[in-house]
């Protein structure tokens, strides 16, 4: 092997950027490690991080943890875990820039335009998107928040809004925090029961999205109604 290869390999992730490295190469470790910076006697800063990774159940789970939590691993400390937690507010409030959708047309603007309010989240939030008969957006309502339940996601609170604003149809969505967007069960069952509630309204059920931090499933556009 090429001395100089060699030398590369060898070097922390940030000496390795020092150098050219694209940040884009890096790995969920070699980040967290220029995060976090230096280790501890016993203790380097690339086995503090993957400890961190270990201990939280990789990056989702050090980035929803609490400053206090992450100041209680052995290593890190207050300073550290804010310089942390910094890091990842900088990128959430990157990604969920507030963009000001009014046109409601696919299942993509509904995810760009509930993404700042879900992306990161531990628990399930279940929204309602109210647009008119232009696809206009009249309004978006939180109705429920924790795992979808015929009982917890009630028409009664579904369509409330919906009745007060005017709407011509909604739109439901709720995000999935495991990172799939592949439709439960109860996600199936609950579409079913609104859908039947709206045409009985006069306010049609027009798609369900499932919304995750990098993508999303409309569950018209894949047939389940």
């Amino acid at each position: 092997m090429n001395l100089k290869i060699k030398n590369f390999v060898h070097l922390t992730p940030l000496q390795r950027c020092e150098n050219g490295e694209d940040l884009s190469n890096l790995s969920d470790l070699d980040l967290l490690t220029i995060i976090i910076g230096t280790g501890i006697k016993g203790f380097d800063v690339i086995d503090l991080a993957s400890k961190l990774l270990k201990e939280f159940g990789g990056l989702n789970g050090v980035a929803s943890s609490g400053v206090r939590e992450l100041a209680l691993i052995k290593g890190i400390g207050f300073k550290k875990a804010i310089r942390i937690k910094t890091s990842f507010e900088l990128g959430k409030r990157t990604i969920t820039f507030q963009r000001k959708i009014k046109n409601i047309s696919s299942p993509e603007a509904v995810w760009k335009l509930l993404l700042p309010e879900t992306v990161g989240l531990e628990k399930e939030q279940f929204y309602v998107v109210m647009i008119n008969n232009k696809n206009h957006l009249l309004k978006k309502s939180l109705i429920s928040i924790g795992t979808i339940s015929q009982t917890i996601v009630h028409p009664r609170e579904v369509f409330r809004d919906a009745i007060r604003e005017g709407a011509a149809s909604i739109i439901i969505a709720h995000n999935h925090p495991s990172g799939s967007v592949t439709p439960s069960q109860e996600d199936i069952l609950v579409t079913e029961r609104l859908i039947e509630t709206g045409k009985i309204l006069g306010i049609f059920v027009i798609d369900h999205v499932i919304i995750a931090n990098s993508k999303y499933c409309s569950m018209k556009e894949q047939g389940y109604f």
